[in-house]
């Protein structure tokens, strides 16, 4: 078993109301806000954001407590889940108010977290399995086995799919029951998984490319090359991004084809990733901020503090960050 260390750590009248209904949502979903004094210009907002009036820039200085070494955060449609590397434990904290709802037991190491419509599932580095949680109160479901050092996690919609960091493969388990439905080989050291709607996307830290699985069978469907040591993937709805750690950037490539869009410049070791509907957030943990970027053109729209920022979430209004240093998860 590695050390700590070494472990990388969403007919007349009634036709008439619905129709009306239906152009003043698309009106909020377009709304731009007013670009309040002493922020950057107009950003894009959507309903949920409009609602709670998040009109600012981004909070800097809501977190709250969670345990040691937090790394992977995930949404699961009202609660945050944050897994703790060190504590071997994730935390279930209310999106509203970060209230603490519970601290559940899970393997060694855990580091990525994914949500599958009712349960949540934690690669834990330093046991070779993932566990597998009710969301509704943390209770074990089960601890099933994956290949050697899993990190990376991510759902397609009926699997669960993990990269495993020591065995170059990734493996595909039934979300209803743990059972492996398949492995396979990817590239070297293989970290961040996502899943773009029909296929799966794989960084490979050690052979500085992705690789682009069809999600029905895992075929390779393509290898792309990206920045030195790829680390997480993230999905906007058209685009994959890729957080290059070595080369302090990150890879934008159209999913259709895998062909690169750009290539954007953001803080030291950027390392978590995630869209917000508009644009892409970047935890980089050498420069302790988070880069946040318009994912239609990779401008920089703002750069914000962080402690050893690590792993990234979007809870529909705002993003959660873990901080490693801090054993707190910031609410931005």
């Amino acid at each position: 078993m590695k050390n700590p260390a070494s472990i990388s750590l969403a007919r007349s009248r009634p036709v008439a109301s619905v129709t009306l209904a239906m152009l003043l949502f698309g009106f909020l979903g377009m709304v731009r806000d007013p670009a309040p004094s002493g922020l950057p210009g107009s950003q894009a907002r959507n309903p949920q954001q409009i609602a709670i009036l998040h009109w600012y820039a981004a909070n800097q200085t809501t977190a709250f407590a969670v345990g040691s070494r937090p790394q992977g955060v995930a949404f699961d449609g009202a609660n945050i889940w944050v897994t703790s590397f060190l504590s071997n434990t994730v935390t279930k904290l209310r999106a509203s108010d970060g209230f603490n709802l519970g601290t559940f037991a899970v393997g060694s190491f855990s580091g990525s977290v994914a949500f599958d419509g009712a349960n949540i599932w934690v690669a834990n580095a330093g046991s070779d399995n993932v566990t597998k949680l009710r969301a509704s109160d943390g209770f074990n479901l089960g601890t099933f086995a994956a290949g050697t050092i899993p990190e990376g996690v991510a759902f397609d919609g009926a699997n669960i799919w993990v990269a495993n960091e020591g065995s170059e493969s990734v493996s595909k388990l039934r979300a209803s029951d743990g059972v492996t439905l398949g492995t396979f080989v990817v590239g070297t050291s293989p970290f961040g998984v996502a899943f773009d709607g029909a296929n799966i996307w794989v960084a490979n830290r050690d052979s500085n490319n992705v690789t682009k699985l069809r999600a029905s069978d895992g075929s390779t469907l393509g290898t792309f090359v990206v920045g030195s040591s790829p680390q997480y993937v993230a999905f906007d709805g058209a685009n994959i991004w890729v957080t290059n750690y070595d080369s302090n950037t990150v890879s934008k490539l159209r999913a259709s084809d895998g062909v690169t869009l750009g290539t954007f410049a953001v803080g030291t070791g950027p390392e978590g990733v995630a869209f917000d509907g508009a644009n892409i957030w970047v935890a980089n943990e050498d420069s302790s901020n988070v880069t946040k970027l318009r994912a239609s053109d990779g401008s920089t729209l703002g750069t914000f503090v962080g402690s050893i920022p690590y792993g990234v979430a979007f809870d529909g209004a705002n993003i959660w960050v873990t901080n490693v240093n801090s054993a707190k998860v910031s609410k931005l």
